[in-house]
């Protein structure tokens, strides 16, 4: 995920209004999930991913970057950030435990492209009829990466596509580690089982394409090559996802990242079925 140019500014979103008439926040227990709505959540969501990527998986920053403390780019100024606050915490800023970044179409034409961009040929997916949305900077804060946690982000998720009425998601997620062969089994596996139709399927650019194909397919065992996978990239599987064609290395994060696609019809309906359960429990 090579950034961009860092945007030093911490400037609110000019739509921020739209974020403020969004679906609201769907509980869990102590744990709520909700969109940004204040210039001082985005800074935390800022701040939690600079602690996950930058001090502790070995992300390397630039000198504004390290001097900020911050995880920034010309994107977030542009994307609508997903929040999973804790409510025992706060049920503010100070709450924040986890994080995702969404940017629809509109958004991305702004800036004139999307993130993943620079490190894939995203055209399959900017001409597939229908509203498309880019998933990024997903990180959760160690304490809370459990299942309840996850749930949040992703029922969040399910309500941004509802309210929006997105038929695509795609984004880049990230495999520890930058050498491919320490891989082998994870890339192998994603290529030969989960290889997104010609129609939708990114392709890694050519100086950046490094071959998933990496073992003999008929070699892995499916089932322990799954269990190898970060706990993202199953829950993009899970719900029907689809991969891209080629890996590629971004050394500045210290990650091998595959493109990842997802058709929402495909999206596990128990997340739908609970967000519309709530918008029906809230127009009651």
């Amino acid at each position: 995920m090579t950034a961009p140019q860092a945007d030093t500014t911490n400037a609110p979103r000019a739509d921020m209004a739209d974020a403020e008439r969004g679906f609201g926040e769907l509980r869990g227990g102590k744990l709520g999930v909700r969109v940004a709505t204040t210039p001082d959540e985005i800074d935390a969501a800022l701040a939690l991913r600079y602690r996950v990527f930058y001090d502790e998986r070995g992300a390397v920053p630039d000198a504004a970057t390290a001097a900020s403390r911050r995880d920034r780019d010309v994107f977030d100024a542009v994307a609508d950030h997903l929040l999973v606050v804790d409510h025992a915490i706060g049920p503010g800023p100070e709450g924040v435990v986890a994080t995702y970044r969404l940017i629809r179409a509109p958004a991305a034409t702004k800036l004139g492209r999307f993130y993943s961009a620079d490190e894939y040929d995203i055209s399959p997916v900017i001409d597939f009829p229908g509203q498309v949305m880019e998933l990024g900077r997903s990180c959760v804060h160690p304490d809370y990466r459990n299942r309840t946690a996850m749930q949040l982000l992703w029922r969040g998720i399910a309500a941004y596509v509802a309210m929006h009425r997105i038929d695509l998601m795609f984004g880049c997620a990230s495999l520890p580690g930058t050498d491919p062969d320490a891989l082998a089994t994870e890339l192998t596996y994603l290529y030969a089982h989960h290889l997104a139709p010609a129609e939708v399927r990114p392709r890694a650019l050519p100086h950046r394409y490094v071959e998933m194909r990496r073992l003999d397919p008929a070699s892995l065992d499916p089932r322990r090559a799954l269990a190898k996978l970060p706990p993202l990239v199953k829950g993009y599987l899970r719900l029907g996802g689809f991969v891209g064609d080629g890996a590629v290395i971004d050394a500045q994060f210290n990650t091998i990242d595959v493109a990842v696609v997802v058709k929402t019809e495909l999206v596990t309906e128990k997340y739908l079925r609970h967000y519309e359960r709530q918008a029906r429990d809230a127009a009651d």
